[in-house]
């Protein structure tokens, strides 16, 4: 199983796993069905990060856990491992339909060359891909999302919070994905307060380099951002966040979460005074859907996007300064009600 450093990650591998999988075995092309009738439940397959990111893949687990608990399934979920390759991803997807879990969903759109490739090997088999469309077949589901909606929100609450007019991105990897919550957060900072600077870094290139995955490389990118007179923090970073959080509360400024609500999360409670907010995508729900429909015999596939319309993105307020902050509220409030009507057409990059 992959290691990386955490900030107090909470709980290791799902008590539920009901076998072990592997990405290093060897790799068979003789079924295109699972070996079993029975459906074992769902499989995920995580993201770089990894369960206990307390954002991205952890939304993932509460949807599987969900769907265990009301389907009484024993699903499982699978680690990535540290450089592995497209053949490596594929090779795990196909265990896990062989062995009869329905639906398979990769967690993220690294997994979208072996998705497309296992899919055709198994008709029968729902897959899920989060976070990519590039490409539809009638087995699998593309699970996306307006994150720059959600984003946009982020910039109306950063600039309204902020008291040096300058606020900070900092995004995980430099890929398109990544952009549309940059570009998101922009539109929303500059609609809601003129003169305010956003500064933006990327932490790497390339996943392998550990962009979602390296809490050190995102505390180091928001002592630098602090340095420069941020007091807001957006971090779109998976994993790495927990640094920029981190930093944060150091210097006692604003951060603002990323997929899952990181004020409530366990692993983060000594920092949430400083989580001013998050900008959630619902991922759990998405897990949780595809397995009911699979459940329910009538698998959904092709697009499901969520948006602020739908629910399928959303900005938090657990945070009771947030939540009773009136200007804040009303600002937020008007943002989404523009975005939701059409009187605000968000940028994705």
């Amino acid at each position: 199983m992959r290691r990386v450093s955490r900030i107090a990650v909470a709980g290791v591998a799902t008590a539920a796993l009901a076998v072990t999988v592997s990405a290093c075995g060897s790799s068979s092309t003789s079924s295109s069905s699972s070996s079993s009738d029975k459906n074992l439940g769902l499989a995920l397959a995580y993201d770089v990060g990894g369960k206990g990111d307390q954002s991205f893949n952890d939304a993932a687990t509460a949807g599987l856990d969900k769907a265990d608990k009301e389907f009484g399934y024993k699903s499982t979920a699978v680690e990535p491992q540290d450089g592995e390759s497209d053949a490596d991803k594929t090779q795990r997807l196909e265990t896990l339909a062989k062995q009869g879990y329905n639906p398979v969903i990769g967690v993220g759109f690294a997994y979208a060359p072996a998705v497309k490739e296992v899919a055709a090997k198994f008709p029968k088999t729902t897959f899920g891909i989060v976070d990519d469309n590039s490409f539809q077949a009638k087995n699998i589901a593309n699970l996306v999302f307006h994150e720059e909606q959600a984003s946009y929100l982020a910039g109306v609450a950063a600039a309204k919070a902020t008291k040096t007019n300058v606020v900070g991105f900092i995004g995980g990897v430099d890929v398109p994905l990544i952009h549309k919550f940059e570009a998101g957060f922009k539109q929303g900072v500059a609609d809601t307060k003129k003169g305010v600077t956003v500064k933006s870094q990327y932490l790497t290139e390339t996943a392998a380099e550990g962009g979602f995955s390296s809490p050190d490389k995102g505390e180091s990118a928001a002592d630098g951002q602090i340095d420069a007179h941020a007091d807001v923090l957006y971090a779109a970073a998976g994993l790495s966040g927990q640094g920029v959080i981190k930093a944060a509360a150091a210097h006692k400024v604003w951060a603002i979460g990323v997929d899952s609500d990181q004020y409530q999360q366990d692993a983060l409670a000594k920092y949430k005074a400083s989580i001013l907010t998050s900008a959630m995508k619902n991922v759990e729900g998405a897990v949780y859907g595809l397995a009911k429909s699979v459940h329910d015999g009538k698998p959904e596939t092709g697009e499901i996007r969520g948006s602020l319309a739908n629910g399928g993105v959303s900005l938090s307020d657990s945070n009771p300064t947030f939540a009773n902050d009136k200007a804040v509220q009303d600002a937020v409030k008007k943002a989404e009600e523009g975005i939701k009507n059409g009187s605000i057409t968000v940028k994705t990059s």
